[in-house]
Protein backbone atom coordinates (compact mmCIF):
# COMPACT_ATOMS: atom_id res chain seq x y z
CA UNK A 1 0.00 0.00 0.00
CA UNK A 2 2.72 2.13 1.07
CA UNK A 3 3.68 1.67 -2.83
CA UNK A 4 0.84 3.39 -4.00
CA UNK A 5 0.75 6.35 -1.78
CA UNK A 6 4.04 7.18 -2.52
CA UNK A 7 3.37 7.14 -6.33
CA UNK A 8 0.72 9.46 -5.55
CA UNK A 9 2.68 11.90 -3.22
CA UNK A 10 5.10 12.15 -6.60
CA UNK A 11 2.63 12.88 -8.77
CA UNK A 12 1.03 15.62 -6.79
CA UNK A 13 4.34 17.29 -6.37
CA UNK A 14 5.23 17.05 -9.87
CA UNK A 15 1.72 18.58 -10.80
CA UNK A 16 1.61 20.92 -7.93
CA UNK A 17 5.52 22.22 -8.60
CA UNK A 18 4.83 23.02 -11.99
CA UNK A 19 7.45 20.09 -13.27
CA UNK A 20 8.15 20.79 -16.97
CA UNK A 21 7.88 17.66 -18.58
CA UNK A 22 4.76 16.50 -16.63
CA UNK A 23 2.58 19.79 -17.98
CA UNK A 24 4.14 19.28 -21.59
CA UNK A 25 3.02 15.54 -21.38
CA UNK A 26 -0.85 16.95 -20.39
CA UNK A 27 -1.17 19.80 -22.68
CA UNK A 28 0.04 17.54 -25.60
CA UNK A 29 -2.64 15.36 -24.58
CA UNK A 30 -5.24 18.28 -23.70
CA UNK A 31 -4.29 19.71 -27.79
CA UNK A 32 -4.24 16.08 -29.54
CA UNK A 33 -7.48 15.53 -27.78
CA UNK A 34 -9.66 18.89 -28.70
CA UNK A 35 -8.22 18.27 -32.54
CA UNK A 36 -9.63 15.09 -32.60
CA UNK A 37 -12.57 15.43 -30.96
CA UNK A 38 -13.18 18.37 -32.69
CA UNK A 39 -13.00 16.28 -36.08
CA UNK A 40 -14.70 13.69 -34.59
CA UNK A 41 -17.78 15.22 -34.13
CA UNK A 42 -17.56 17.69 -37.07
CA UNK A 43 -17.59 14.34 -39.51
CA UNK A 44 -19.34 11.48 -37.26
CA UNK A 45 -22.32 13.92 -35.74
CA UNK A 46 -24.03 14.45 -38.88
CA UNK A 47 -23.16 10.96 -40.61
CA UNK A 48 -24.20 9.04 -37.85
CA UNK A 49 -27.26 11.28 -37.98
CA UNK A 50 -28.14 10.89 -41.93
CA UNK A 51 -27.08 6.89 -40.87
CA UNK A 52 -30.54 6.63 -38.44
CA UNK A 53 -32.97 8.66 -40.17
CA UNK A 54 -32.42 8.36 -43.47
CA UNK A 55 -33.72 5.62 -45.67
CA UNK A 56 -31.49 5.01 -48.78
CA UNK A 57 -30.02 2.33 -50.77
CA UNK A 58 -27.37 0.10 -48.97
CA UNK A 59 -27.94 1.89 -45.85
CA UNK A 60 -27.38 -1.99 -43.75
CA UNK A 61 -23.94 -2.15 -45.57
CA UNK A 62 -22.88 1.51 -44.19
CA UNK A 63 -24.35 0.23 -40.97
CA UNK A 64 -22.27 -2.99 -40.93
CA UNK A 65 -19.30 -1.44 -42.48
CA UNK A 66 -19.34 1.42 -39.43
CA UNK A 67 -19.99 -1.67 -36.61
CA UNK A 68 -17.21 -3.58 -37.86
CA UNK A 69 -14.76 -0.54 -37.70
CA UNK A 70 -15.88 -0.34 -34.46
CA UNK A 71 -13.97 -3.52 -33.62
CA UNK A 72 -11.00 -2.88 -35.67
CA UNK A 73 -7.24 -3.63 -33.74
CA UNK A 74 -5.89 0.37 -32.80
CA UNK A 75 -2.58 -1.03 -34.23
CA UNK A 76 -4.32 -1.70 -37.36
CA UNK A 77 -5.38 1.93 -37.53
CA UNK A 78 -2.06 3.20 -36.82
CA UNK A 79 -0.23 1.27 -39.62
CA UNK A 80 -2.50 2.42 -42.17
CA UNK A 81 -2.45 6.04 -41.19
CA UNK A 82 1.16 5.51 -40.85
CA UNK A 83 1.65 4.17 -44.28
CA UNK A 84 -0.28 7.59 -45.56
CA UNK A 85 1.48 9.93 -43.35
CA UNK A 86 4.76 8.92 -43.88
CA UNK A 87 7.58 10.46 -45.62
CA UNK A 88 7.02 7.81 -48.93
CA UNK A 89 2.79 7.61 -47.93
CA UNK A 90 0.85 9.16 -50.36
CA UNK A 91 0.32 12.26 -47.54
CA UNK A 92 4.11 12.57 -46.72
CA UNK A 93 4.71 16.24 -47.91
CA UNK A 94 2.15 17.33 -45.85
CA UNK A 95 4.56 15.99 -43.16
CA UNK A 96 2.52 14.81 -40.73
CA UNK A 97 4.22 12.13 -39.06
CA UNK A 98 5.25 12.53 -35.37
CA UNK A 99 3.46 15.72 -35.21
CA UNK A 100 0.10 16.41 -32.77
CA UNK A 101 -1.81 16.96 -36.45
CA UNK A 102 -1.04 13.63 -37.70
CA UNK A 103 -1.88 11.66 -34.21
CA UNK A 104 -5.23 13.85 -34.45
CA UNK A 105 -5.38 12.02 -37.49
CA UNK A 106 -5.14 8.85 -36.58
CA UNK A 107 -7.18 9.30 -33.54
CA UNK A 108 -9.95 10.87 -35.21
CA UNK A 109 -10.14 7.62 -37.53
CA UNK A 110 -10.43 5.72 -33.98
CA UNK A 111 -12.81 8.17 -32.70
CA UNK A 112 -15.35 8.23 -36.12
CA UNK A 113 -17.07 4.41 -35.83
CA UNK A 114 -18.48 5.36 -32.03
CA UNK A 115 -20.00 8.47 -32.94
CA UNK A 116 -21.61 7.69 -36.02
CA UNK A 117 -22.79 4.65 -34.61
CA UNK A 118 -23.75 5.22 -31.13
CA UNK A 119 -25.66 8.47 -32.94
CA UNK A 120 -27.59 6.57 -35.37
CA UNK A 121 -28.46 4.25 -32.80
CA UNK A 122 -29.87 7.30 -30.99
CA UNK A 123 -31.89 8.81 -33.44
CA UNK A 124 -33.49 5.83 -34.40
CA UNK A 125 -34.27 4.69 -30.93
CA UNK A 126 -36.59 7.97 -30.85
CA UNK A 127 -40.55 7.74 -31.12
CA UNK A 128 -41.23 6.96 -34.80
CA UNK A 129 -43.93 9.34 -34.25
CA UNK A 130 -41.76 12.24 -33.72
CA UNK A 131 -41.41 12.97 -37.28
CA UNK A 132 -44.89 12.70 -38.66
CA UNK A 133 -46.16 14.61 -35.64
CA UNK A 134 -43.82 17.64 -36.12
CA UNK A 135 -45.14 17.59 -39.90
CA UNK A 136 -48.30 17.60 -39.34
CA UNK A 137 -48.01 20.71 -36.78
CA UNK A 138 -46.58 22.32 -39.93
CA UNK A 139 -42.60 21.94 -39.37
CA UNK A 140 -40.65 22.32 -41.84
CA UNK A 141 -37.46 20.25 -43.20
CA UNK A 142 -35.17 22.27 -41.29
CA UNK A 143 -37.46 22.47 -37.47
CA UNK A 144 -37.93 19.04 -37.79
CA UNK A 145 -33.83 18.18 -38.18
CA UNK A 146 -33.41 20.43 -35.20
CA UNK A 147 -36.22 18.97 -32.97
CA UNK A 148 -35.10 15.59 -34.05
CA UNK A 149 -31.58 16.47 -33.13
CA UNK A 150 -32.91 18.21 -29.65
CA UNK A 151 -34.81 14.71 -28.86
CA UNK A 152 -31.43 12.78 -29.29
CA UNK A 153 -29.47 14.61 -27.09
CA UNK A 154 -28.75 12.32 -24.98
CA UNK A 155 -27.49 9.91 -27.34
CA UNK A 156 -25.27 12.67 -29.01
CA UNK A 157 -23.99 13.18 -25.32
CA UNK A 158 -22.95 9.68 -25.05
CA UNK A 159 -21.59 9.32 -28.11
CA UNK A 160 -19.26 12.08 -27.47
CA UNK A 161 -18.48 10.89 -24.12
CA UNK A 162 -17.58 7.07 -25.58
CA UNK A 163 -15.17 8.75 -28.18
CA UNK A 164 -13.03 10.85 -25.74
CA UNK A 165 -12.16 8.04 -23.04
CA UNK A 166 -11.38 6.03 -26.34
CA UNK A 167 -9.13 9.15 -27.70
CA UNK A 168 -8.07 10.76 -24.62
CA UNK A 169 -6.73 7.35 -23.65
CA UNK A 170 -5.33 5.80 -26.53
CA UNK A 171 -1.67 4.98 -26.37
CA UNK A 172 -0.39 2.98 -29.40
CA UNK A 173 -1.64 5.18 -31.98
CA UNK A 174 -0.02 7.95 -30.09
CA UNK A 175 2.62 6.26 -29.79
CA UNK A 176 3.32 4.85 -33.72
CA UNK A 177 1.91 8.55 -35.24
CA UNK A 178 3.54 10.80 -32.75
CA UNK A 179 6.85 9.14 -31.77
CA UNK A 180 6.69 9.86 -28.08
CA UNK A 181 8.98 12.81 -28.63
CA UNK A 182 9.54 15.03 -25.18
CA UNK A 183 8.40 18.46 -25.51
CA UNK A 184 6.64 17.75 -28.89
CA UNK A 185 4.32 15.07 -28.64
CA UNK A 186 4.74 12.78 -25.52
CA UNK A 187 1.55 12.77 -23.74
CA UNK A 188 0.41 11.73 -20.61
CA UNK A 189 -0.25 8.44 -21.88
CA UNK A 190 2.84 7.81 -23.15
CA UNK A 191 4.68 9.08 -20.50
CA UNK A 192 3.26 6.34 -18.44
CA UNK A 193 4.29 3.68 -20.36
CA UNK A 194 7.91 5.48 -20.36
CA UNK A 195 7.73 5.38 -16.90
CA UNK A 196 5.98 2.01 -16.01
CA UNK A 197 8.41 0.62 -18.76
CA UNK A 198 11.49 1.30 -16.53
CA UNK A 199 9.95 -0.76 -13.70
Amino acid sequence: MNYILDGLRQALELLLGGDPATFSAVWTTLLVTLEAMAATLVLGAPAGFLLGYGDFPGKRAARLAVETFLSFPTVVIGLVVYAFISRRGPLGDMALLFTVPGMAVGLTILGLPIVIALTAQAVENLDPRLRPTLLTLGAGPRQVFFATLGEARFGLLLAATAAFGRIFSEIGLSMMLGGHIQWSTRTITTAIALETGKG
